[in-house]
């Protein structure tokens, strides 16, 4: 992939689903937010079934799988029950992702490192099934090489350190952390996204960073399209991210 291909972009509809959980009604849909996002120049839909089933709900994959024509990545913990979900409803991609039921949101990348027998044989069954078997992680070199040890497709790079940085300095060295990242994902064989806390004001550096395949961007673009619309959100982020990526 070279610089000047299109960065793609996949919205996360998981907080469409946790403004509805509020208050137990039908209403707003993560579906209707999946086909705007389509409209709008989406490129694929993210949504995190979690074990709490704190936003989406197992009807939401469903119907999302069923009836959105985009490609679907499920976020999900590694644990039977939700391989069990996965080989059934068979979305495009499944990124397997650490959890924990007191977090807000995912807080760091998996460990590869600590479980290669078990991600190996989990992320087998994933591709056996016709299913891209990802891996949310750190832009560490040793869980990079392990990734593609056991056989993952593609890894998903956290980009939490760099959204947290608050010092011009700090932010810097997390992107030489996350290019480097991509460029040794890429000498493994491993397709490269990325993802989390990236918003309007911080994700152009991240957008030009060569190779990086697709970024999933969920809160920041639901959040805006509480005010503008979620068919103007998604414009919006595109065009940014393209705009980042003719720079580079």
């Amino acid at each position: 992939m070279t610089a000047n291909t299109e960065l793609l972009l996949g919205v996360n509809v998981d907080h469409v689903a946790t403004l509805r959980q509020v208050r137990g009604v039908p209403y707003p849909s993560p579906l209707r937010a999946a086909e705007i996002v389509e409209q709008a120049g989406g490129d694929g839909i993210t949504i995190h079934l979690r074990e709490d089933r704190r936003h989406i709900q197992d009807a939401d994959v469903e119907i999302i799988k069923q009836r959105s024509r985009l490609p679907l990545n499920l976020e999900m913990a590694a644990t039977s029950e939700m391989q069990g979900i996965a080989l059934r409803i068979k979305p495009a991609e499944c990124c397997l992702v650490p959890e924990k039921r007191e977090e807000l949101t995912t807080e760091g990348g998996l460990d590869v490192s600590k479980q290669v027998a078990f991600l190996s044989d989990y992320c087998r069954q994933l591709s056996e099934a016709g299913i891209s078997a990802s891996l949310f992680i750190d832009p560490d070199p040793e869980q990079i090489d392990c990734a593609s040890e056991i056989g993952a497709a593609i890894i998903e790079l956290h980009t939490g350190a760099y959204a947290d940085a608050h010092q011009p300095e700090a932010a810097e060295q997390e992107l030489r952390r996350l290019a480097a990242g991509v460029e040794r994902g890429k000498k493994n064989g491993l397709r490269v996204n990325a993802g989390h806390g990236l918003h309007y004001d911080n994700v152009q550096p991240v957008a030009a960073i060569p190779d990086i395949l697709c970024l999933n961007i969920g809160h920041a673009i639901v959040a805006e399209a509480l005010m503008s619309g979620m068919f103007q959100a998604v414009v919006r982020m595109k065009q940014l991210m393209a705009v980042a990526r003719r720079k580079d």
